[in-house]
Formats: C-alpha cells, sequence, structure tokens
C-alpha cells in the first residue's frame, strides 16, 4: 500500500502541466514582456529630450563663444592700458584733467565702474561658455548611455518574445494570426473623443508590435498615442507617462475616448462605452475591443 502512494505521488509530482496552467504562465510573461517595453518607451522619450536638449546646446554655443571673443578683446584693452599706463595714468587724471576736482574724480569713478563691468561680463561670459561647454558634454554622455540602455533593453525584449511565442505554440499550435478588421458600427461620438474613438475600432485587428505606434502596429500606449493623434492632441507613447498628462477621473464618470490604466501604468487600453475597451493586448495578439475588466483597472485618465 505504502509503495502504491508512493508511486501514485510521484506521477502526479511529475505531471505534465495543465493547458490552463500554461496558459495562465503565457499570460503572466506577457504582462511582465509588456511592463519591459513600457521601460523601452520610457527610454524612447527620455531620449528624445536628450536630444533635444544637445541641438539646442549645440546651436547656443556659436553665440556664446562669439560673446566671450568680443569680451577677451575688451579684456586685452584693459591689460594693455593697465601695463602701459600702471596707476600714473589714472592719477594723472585727478590731478592734471580738465575740470574741476569733483569732476575729475567723477571720471575716474566711471572709467573704474567701466572697467570692472567689462570684467565682470568676462567672467560671466566665460562662465556661461563653460557651462554650456559642460552641459552638451554631459547630454552626450547621457546619450550614449541612455543608447545603450535601450538597446539591453531591445534585446531583452527580443528574446523574451521568442519564449513566448515557443510557449505558446507549444500551448496552443500556431501563434494568433492577425485579426479580422472591424466592420461592425462604429458610435457616433461628437469632437475630438469621438475621432479618438473612431481609430481605435479602425485599428481592430492590427498586430501588437513592441514600440510601434501605427499603422501597421500598436503597443498599448502606441494605440492610445496614435489615436489621440489622430484627434489632435498629443500623447507620450507610454502608459505611466499618460497617466501624468491627463486628468485623473473617476470609474463613473468614464465617457468614451478616456483612458483605462491597468497595472499601475504598466498597460493602458481606450474606454469606448458600455463597459468595453479598445486595446493592444500582448505580442503575438491582435488589437481587440474587450471588456475593460481584462483585469483590475488601477486609474482613469481624461485626454485634456
Amino acid at each position: 500500500m505504502a509503495l502504491a502512494l508512493t508511486g501514485t505521488a510521484a506521477t502526479a509530482a511529475h505531471a505534465e502541466p495543465s493547458k490552463t496552467e500554461i496558459n495562465k504562465k503565457i499570460a503572466k510573461a506577457s504582462d511582465d514582456l509588456e511592463d519591459v517595453v513600457e521601460s523601452y518607451n520610457a527610454m524612447k522619450i527620455d531620449l528624445t529630450k536628450t536630444e533635444n536638449d544637445q541641438v539646442t546646446l549645440t546651436k547656443s554655443l556659436g553665440p556664446a563663444k562669439a560673446a566671450l571673443e568680443v569680451a577677451k578683446v575688451e579684456m586685452g584693452k584693459i591689460a594693455n592700458t593697465s601695463y602701459k599706463q600702471g596707476d600714473v595714468g589714472t592719477m594723472n587724471i585727478v590731478l592734471e584733467g580738465p575740470g574741476d576736482l569733483l569732476d575729475r574724480v567723477s571720471v575716474l569713478d566711471q572709467m573704474t565702474r567701466d572697467r570692472q563691468r567689462k570684467i565682470d561680463n568676462y567672467t560671466a561670459t566665460t562662465q556661461n561658455y563653460d557651462s554650456r561647454q559642460a552641459a552638451l558634454k554631459g547630454a552626450q554622455t547621457k546619450q550614449s548611455a541612455q543608447l545603450n540602455e535601450l538597446t539591453k533593453r531591445k534585446k531583452k525584449i527580443e528574446t523574451d518574445l521568442k519564449k513566448l511565442y515557443a510557449m505558446r505554440t507549444a500551448a496552443n499550435g500556431t501563434p494568433t494570426s492577425p485579426g479580422s478588421k472591424y466592420t461592425g458600427t462604429i458610435p457616433q461620438i461628437a469632437g475630438s473623443a469621438g475621432k479618438a474613438v473612431a481609430f481605435a475600432y479602425n485599428a481592430i485587428g492590427v498586430m501588437y508590435v513592441y514600440g510601434a505606434d501605427g499603422p501597421n502596429g500598436y503597443d498599448c500606449s502606441g494605440l492610445t498615442s496614435a489615436a489621440w493623434r489622430a484627434a489632435g492632441k498629443s500623447l507620450p507613447h507610454n502608459a505611466a507617462a499618460q497617466i501624468g498628462a491627463t486628468a485623473r477621473i473617476s470609474k463613473g464618470e468614464l465617457k468614451a475616448g478616456d483612458l483605462v490604466f491597468y497595472r499601475n501604468g504598466g498597460h493602458v487600453g481606450l474606454y469606448v462605452g458600455g463597459g468595453m475597451i479598445i486595446d493592444a493586448s500582448h505580442a503575438g495578439e491582435p488589437v481587440k475591443k474587450r471588456s475593460m475588466n481584462i483585469m483590475t483597472p488601477t486609474g482613469y485618465g481624461r485626454v485634456r
């Protein structure tokens, strides 16, 4: 009897996981991958800002350098005059200059202040040029680090994608093919929200592609940013950043065109009314219309 129990336990321990268990693992792996994708999107936004800063700094170096050259010439004149005259020149103004003593002292004071102003200007101009050079070098270093990090994240995403597709093939056969385009009625909604919603309906069936915002593929934040771009509004291509770019609303205030966030900004979908969203869900899946309760929402946003 004991042997039989041991054999049964051993058999159970080595039993193949059920299809349901495998699909749960696939869903978890998909969510983890999407978190990496959204961090990749956030890094791309940071890189774009760094590149823009670098362009601005590079453009500002020319005028800063020109101003520095002018200041250097002024400093050269001051140095040359001081070398030739020393204190004798300034004393002669006081002792032998035109006008009364008060006028001569006033002239001397003006010369002193003018010279100090030029010295101060030279110092400030030098510091300005040096700080811009340092800032440019810092931006270049930051850009290089960001590009390296993007390459690492991209490599991780592509490695994870291979694993994910292999898991899906083993569990369900060939990965999902592109879905059918939506042929039903698109709700007529007034204003820019209506344009965003119509765009999302027309994107149904397009496959998930990480880092993409259309027209041949979307990730979750790529779809919402593209939908609202079609409506004339700009949203960052990152779910977490879209939280900050939208106004906070409650579930009860939801209207078509609003954004529904999940996993604290790990995923986002476009609300289309009736408790439904349209979203680019996971790698290997097409854009779909489905219940907003795919998982527990962690926030709601309205595009301003």
